[in-house]
């Protein structure tokens, strides 16, 4: 099993225990990651209102780096630049006219030549590795810990065959077979407002408090999640949260590869625990880890 890496901008930057955690489980399960040579930023959310054309084309670049470097599938952990790319994917797969303007733009040789599929990280691991593989994989199951699956709004569209877009279950399934609670909460696939943060801080703080007091409320010891933009919020905002809603939250947040980290026996170092503005030292304790 190879795939194309492409880590994005916050994977290298802000979210590398995401990076670092998913590189190890995926080295563990015995996952083959080869890094974009020379990827580019997928132009985040602001492309989109800024620029509709490059909206396609800065992701596009990067599938046809992946096609050079002779591989068919990119993993993009970001579910902001899985979107992006799987976006681009669709629109140079459906319409000709869409596939030759991306390659009249693209210099250096490069040119989509075939059709590029993109998958998140999350279900490479559903899919195509196996939730029984899984399974055997734990050796440190994550009993008594209750798991909060969030998704938010961007890992489940463009939709696809691979979950629900109001209702997903992919991250449950997934920490299910870890061994955790599981639980179904109302606001798992709300928005964070993680978009807003620079721009519209108090919206932010209003949507990440209500997703986090949901998640408080239905007995979460945590939540887990995929999405550097969504950790952003609901990790380092999570103070400014508390004072929106004048309530103690205290939730620490973690990557759904750190959790699969914990209970696979992984090194705690390659997991990047210390790194949370909300510390995970509760989750560790309470797995006796």
């Amino acid at each position: 099993m190879k795939y194309a890496y492409y880590p994005g901008c916050s994977l290298l930057s802000g979210a590398k225990e995401y990076d670092s955690s998913l590189r190890a489980v995926f080295e563990h399960l015995g996952i083959e990651l080869e890094e974009l040579s020379d990827w580019n930023c997928c132009g985040a959310v602001h492309v989109d209102v800024s620029n509709p054309k490059a909206a396609i084309t800065l992701p596009a670049r990067n599938l046809a780096l992946a096609e050079a470097q002779g591989l068919t599938t990119i993993i993009a952990p970001c579910s902001g630049c899985y979107k992006n790319l799987r976006r681009a994917a669709k629109a140079v797969q459906a319409d000709k006219a869409v596939r030759k303007e991306v390659n009249e733009t693209l210099v250096d040789g490069l040119a989509l030549k075939g059709d590029i599929e993109v998958l998140h990280p999350l279900y490479v691991i559903l899919e195509a590795y196996g939730l029984d593989r899984v399974r055997e994989a734990v050796v440190s199951p994550l009993e008594g810990l209750q798991v909060a699956s969030y998704y938010g709004c961007m890992l489940t569209r463009p939709k696809d065959v691979f979950d629900s877009t109001e209702n997903p279950t992919g991250l449950d399934d997934l920490m299910d077979a870890l061994g955790a609670g599981i639980m179904d909460w109302p606001y798992k696939a709300k928005c964070c407002g993680g978009a807003l943060a620079l721009s519209h801080a108090k919206v932010t703080a209003t949507l990440t408090g209500n997703v986090l007091l949901s998640a408080k409320e239905a007995g979460a010891d945590c939540v887990t999640l995929a999405c550097p933009m969504c950790h952003t919020a609901l990790d380092a905002y999570q103070g400014k949260a508390e004072r929106a809603l004048g309530h103690r939250l205290g939730l620490p947040v973690l990557y759904f590869t750190q959790l699969m980290g914990l209970a696979m026996g992984i090194d705690r170092k390659a997991l990047g625990l210390n790194r949370h503005i909300v510390s995970t030292a509760p989750v560790v304790a309470l797995l006796g880890a």
